[in-house]
């Protein structure tokens, strides 16, 4: 090389003849090629329309190869800025928890777009619509981060051992549809938040530590069909508006301080609390 470097790529070089009768170009099953022994060869002892043909296909094989490689190592490249704010959201999860069998060792945080990471869900624009770490046997608590995954529409996180409060900023996942949270050890009060989550269809909170009562802001979540927040330390009465005049006694079961259905002018829905 002199003294200045140029960027190259490597060439294959063969010698392409055509077989005769007339044949042109585009009758590829008539070519007959065979590798060139040096460059002096190929490019002095065939004819200009030969070594045209050579280019041509070259060209094409070329670019065939260039978009495998794009759509190979795409996925690493950053592709959008809320990509990059989820990838980060994730990462910030990650740190908060112990994994001990390894489950996110596919969270790679040099790697931006979260997208091709196992338990990650992304739509078709690339952004985060699920999350799916049920029975992963991960600890750690749930941390305000998890309120910027604003596509999401699936949080999956039940029978782990999550601790600590669910985040308030989880009200902030308006496309949410479906948190299962059950099974975790987590404590403190239902936020009241959630009630911002209009597309809820399933909250399931049974199996933890919560205490206080059910907020009755929850019942302004017209799409809800499953609730449950049974084998918990939750007080006072149970809802019996909107959805909850549907929801069975045995989704509030097991709550030691909990008074029965709420009989509205009669007991305060905190009674007992």
């Amino acid at each position: 090389m002199g003294p200045t470097s140029h960027a190259w790529f490597p060439t294959i070089l063969a010698f392409c003849f055509f077989s005769p009768s007339g044949i042109t170009p585009n009758s590829e099953s008539f070519i007959h090629c065979r590798p060139a022994t040096s460059i002096s060869e190929a490019t002095t002892s065939h004819n200009s329309s030969q070594f045209l043909l050579l280019s041509r296909t070259s060209l094409m094989a070329l670019s065939r190869i260039l978009s495998s490689l794009l759509l190979l190592f795409g996925a690493a490249v950053p592709l959008s800025g809320a990509t990059n704010s989820e990838g980060e959201a994730l990462h910030s999860l990650r740190t908060r928890l112990t994994d001990p069998t390894n489950v996110l060792q596919s969270w790679d945080p040099t790697l931006v777009n979260p997208c091709t990471w196992f338990h990650v869900t992304c739509d078709d624009q690339n952004r985060v619509i699920r999350l799916d770490l049920g029975n992963s046997n991960i600890s750690g608590s749930l941390g305000p981060d998890l309120g910027r995954l604003k596509h999401l529409q699936y949080l999956e996180l039940y029978r782990n051992s999550f601790d600590g409060k669910i985040p308030e900023e989880l009200g902030n996942l308006m496309n949410l549809v479906s948190l299962d949270l059950f099974g975790n050890l987590l404590e403190g009060n239902i936020p009241k938040s959630l009630a911002k989550l209009k597309k809820l269809r399933f909250l399931r909170l049974n199996n933890n530590k919560l205490t206080g009562s059910i907020p009755r802001e929850l019942t302004a979540l017209s799409n809800l069909r499953v609730f449950d927040v049974s084998n918990n330390n939750l007080c006072g009465t149970i809802p019996t508006d909107g959805p909850f005049a549907s929801f069975p006694l045995q989704s509030f079961e097991n709550n030691s301080k909990i008074n029965g259905p709420e009989l509205q002018g009669l007991v305060p829905y905190d009674f007992g609390c």
